[in-house]
């Protein structure tokens, strides 16, 4: 599901983000950001898993909404998808938040 709000929207992310469901992912934020959507919120409450594909398509959407001043901005992020963050040092990349109303507010 996808919801906009001005130059913000919001992507609740479910299942498993791998070699073979990254593309999905890949092209929905790739809209989002096409539209002028500059910060992306993706929920990741649902996700059970996340490979080097997914982390690959964060970083590239994350880099294209930053080139206009914006962010991907991640939420729901499981205690094991964080641990990959960090030994990625993908958390210093990715702005993490405990819910989609505060990183809507920052």
């Amino acid at each position: 599901m996808v919801r906009r709000d001005g130059a913000s929207a919001v992507v609740e992310v479910a299942g498993e983000i791998d070699v073979h469901t990254v593309g999905e992912l890949r092209t929905i934020l790739t809209a989002l950001a096409d539209e002028g959507r500059v910060h992306i919120v993706a929920d990741f409450t649902g996700v059970r898993f996340c490979d080097a594909a997914g982390l690959g398509a964060l970083v590239g959407v994350n880099n294209r909404v930053a080139g206009d001043g914006g962010s991907l901005r991640l939420t729901g992020v499981r205690p094991a998808q964080r641990r990959i963050l960090q030994i990625t040092r993908l958390d210093h990349l990715f702005q993490r938040y405990d819910s989609v109303d505060d990183a809507l507010a920052r």
